[in-house]
């Protein structure tokens, strides 16, 4: 059996099913999200069991609509207080689901209601609008299977009960919605970038759907805000290193170890451009520092070339705007890299009784480089075994104890 067929139902999923979920959603309302999300998941269940033998049809995605839909026609045979939808939900099409795009907004809005925890919204997003399976979400939340489904199943019951419509926001809610989503993208995006558990060190495939759905964002006016365009940047900047982020064997390199002709030069151009698109007005963000961080990094063609003053400026605006020990973090380390690394270490022993990072891996990690760049090697093997002490990535304790190694050497 050709593995073709499999592979493009994944990718079809991964790409189709938040749309598809949406459309269907759009029908039936948000107190049966379920059932779409069933629909959905079947279809490509099916399309696993007959593509292999049958081939794949000319048009696979319409396929998987029909089918989707088909599917939830059977589902609503069994409930009678559905039933009255099943002239209008047969009639859908494959033209029906052409505004799928915009479906696909108000769910992922709707999915990112304040009502909900971060967590909740996470999962459901991640669930409903980017196709993951329950345990590709528990990887990414690092929860167990059980928790990510109790979550799903609370976050569901809620918007059942809530009567939400299936729309955009009014107004005077959408920029809090917005901002809802842009969190939740960028915590997804962000475990993808700098996967904190598992054995891989990064998930493109988390960076990829998190980016898509920032890019959705932009193709209504409504949505398309300065720090929905800074995020998006930010996400294509920071994506473009990921082709050299690992080495053959999938260990971590340092930025300053990257084969810099690996990166994603179109995704810097993609970047750039909707940065500057993203300063035309007076606004201000987060985004919009961390993008500007970002394009240092990218603009420079060799390490030594890196205005890391200017860097540490950006921090320092950066902290001023959201204030954060993880940022604080970072500009130790962008200070080090300006006035050395005995400045850099004062700037994070003020860290290290933050409760925030009690358990942060990067931070005893960051000051055992800082050592041994010192020529301390005792105290940078200290903190280096320090952080072995802590969660992380299989990755992570690899190049930890790689530098481990460093400091007897």
């Amino acid at each position: 059996m050709s593995a073709e067929p499999g592979e493009l139902v994944a990718h079809l999923f991964r790409h189709s099913a938040g749309r598809i979920t949406a459309t269907l959603a759009r029908f039936l309302g948000p107190e049966r999200l379920d059932l779409a999300e069933e629909a959905v998941a079947d279809a490509v269940e099916q399309a696993l069991r007959t593509w292999p033998h049958a081939g794949v049809p000319d048009n696979p995605r319409g396929w998987l609509f029909r089918a989707a839909r088909n599917r939830a026609v059977d589902l609503l045979r069994r409930e009678n207080t559905l039933r009255g939808k099943l002239p209008m939900l047969a009639e859908l099409d494959v033209t029906t689901d052409r505004q799928g795009t915009d479906d696909e907004l108000a769910l992922m809005l709707l999915c990112c209601h304040p009502e909900l925890s971060m967590s909740s919204q996470v999962a459901l997003t991640l669930r409903t609008v980017g196709g993951l399976g329950i345990g590709e979400i528990a990887a990414a939340l690092l929860a167990k299977p059980a928790a990510v489904a109790r979550r799903l199943t609370r976050a569901r019951g809620w918007l059942a009960a809530s009567g939400q419509a299936f729309e955009l926001p009014s107004p005077t809610e959408l920029e809090s919605r917005v901002d809802s989503v842009l969190a939740v993208l960028y915590l997804l995006f962000t475990e993808g970038y700098d996967a904190s558990s598992g054995e891989a060190a990064v998930r493109g495939e988390l960076c990829g759907e998190a980016i898509r759905l920032g890019r959705l964002l932009l193709t209504d006016r409504r949505t398309d805000t300065p720090r929905a365009r800074a995020l998006v940047a930010l996400m294509l900047l920071q994506a473009s290193r990921l082709p050299a982020r690992t080495d053959s064997s999938g260990d971590l390199l340092l930025l300053d170890e990257q084969d810099r002709t690996r990166w994603d030069r179109a995704m810097i151009g993609e970047g750039t451009r909707l940065f500057a698109a993203a300063c035309t007005g007076p606004e201000l963000s987060a985004y919009h520092v961390e993008a500007a961080i970002a394009l240092c990094h990218a603009a420079a063609e060799q390490p030594e070339d890196t205005d890391w003053a200017r860097i540490v400026a950006l921090y320092d605006q950066l902290i001023e705007l959201h204030p954060s020990p993880v940022a604080r973090l970072n500009r130790a380390i962008a200070v080090s890299m300006v006035d050395g690394p005995a400045a850099g270490i004062a700037e994070l022993e003020k860290l290290t009784g933050h409760p925030r990072l009690a358990g942060y891996v990067l931070l005893p990690a960051a000051l055992g480089a800082l050592w041994l760049r010192a020529d301390e090697p005792r105290k940078a093997a200290e903190c280096y075994r320090r952080a072995l002490e802590l969660p992380c990535s299989e990755p992570q304790r690899r190049f930890i104890e790689r530098r481990l190694e460093f400091t007897s050497g």
